[in-house]
C-alpha cells in the first residue's frame, strides 16, 4: 500500500507540524500551497491521500475537491477554520471523506488518516455483496447498479458495502457513521446523511424509480432487499 499524502495548506507553520507528524507516523509527504496546481499534481503523482485546506489561494479547496472528483477516488481530508456547518457538509457533498476544524490536534489528524487510509486501503479477502439489483465486488472495489458501474467516493462505498452486507437492516446513523468513518464521530449526524443522498443519486442514475435505500425517521436508514 503507498503511503504517500499530499498536504495542500498555504499556513507554512501548519504545513511543518503536520509533515512532522505524518512522516513519524511512516507517510511520505508533499506540499502544495495553491489549489490551482492540485489537480496536475494528482494526476502526475497519484498521492494516496489529500489533506485539503478548504481556504487556499489560487483555487478554493471545494472547487479543487470538486475537480478531483471528475477523475479520481483518492481520498481526501478537508481541512477548515470556517465552522458553520453548510461548509462542513458541502465538501463532503462534492465527495470529500472527512474534515478537521482549525485549531486541530496533530495526533487527532493522524488518527483520521490512519482510519480513512484503513477502510479503503485495507487487503479483505475477495468477496461480493449482492442484493436489489446492487452488487459489490470487494477485490476491484467495483460497485454496480443493475449491471452499470458507479463511481463511487470511498465514503460512499464503505456506506453501501456496510448497508448490503445486512439487507434490510435498520441502522442508526450512529452506527453508519461509526462503521464509515472507522471511529465515534459524534455531532453532525448530517454528515452520513450527506452521503446517502449522493449514493441515493448516482443509484436512482442507473436504476430509476427503485427504492433502495430508506429512511426510516427518527432512526436511521436500511438497504431494501426487495423493491417495486
Amino acid at each position: 500500500m503507498s503511503r504517500d499524502i499530499l498536504v495542500v495548506e498555504d499556513e507554512i507553520k501548519i504545513v511543518e507540524i503536520l509533515k512532522d507528524y505524518l512522516v513519524s507516523a511512516g507517510y511520505r509527504v508533499s506540499r502544495l500551497d495553491r489549489g490551482d496546481l492540485v489537480l496536475h499534481h494528482v494526476k502526475q503523482n497519484h498521492p494516496s491521500l489529500i489533506l485539503l485546506d478548504i481556504m487556499i489561494p489560487g483555487m478554493n479547496g471545494l472547487d479543487v475537491c470538486r475537480g478531483i472528483r471528475q477523475f479520481s477516488t483518492v481520498p481526501i481530508i478537508m481541512i477548515t477554520a470556517r465552522v458553520e456547518e453548510i461548509d462542513r457538509l458541502l465538501g463532503l457533498e462534492l465527495g470529500a471523506d472527512d474534515y478537521i476544524c482549525k485549531p486541530f490536534s496533530p495526533r487527532e489528524v493522524i488518527a483520521r488518516v490512519n482510519a480513512v487510509m484503513r477502510r479503503t486501503y485495507s487487503p479483505n479477502a475477495p468477496k461480493t455483496l449482492a442484493a436489489a439489483e446492487l452488487v459489490i465486488i470487494e477485490e476491484t472495489r467495483q460497485a454496480l447498479a443493475g449491471g452499470a458501474e458507479m463511481k463511487l467516493t470511498p465514503c460512499e462505498y464503505n456506506l453501501l458495502k456496510v448497508l448490503l452486507s445486512y439487507p434490510d437492516r435498520i441502522f442508526s446513523r450512529d452506527e453508519l457513521i461509526n462503521a464509515v468513518q472507522g471511529y465515534d464521530f459524534e455531532g453532525y449526524e448530517r454528515t452520513i446523511d450527506s452521503h446517502v443522498k449522493n449514493l441515493r443519486k448516482k443509484i436512482a442514475n442507473c436504476l430509476p424509480d427503485k427504492d433502495i435505500i430508506s429512511t426510516i425517521y427518527g432512526v436511521g436508514y436500511k438497504l431494501n432487499s426487495r423493491t417495486n
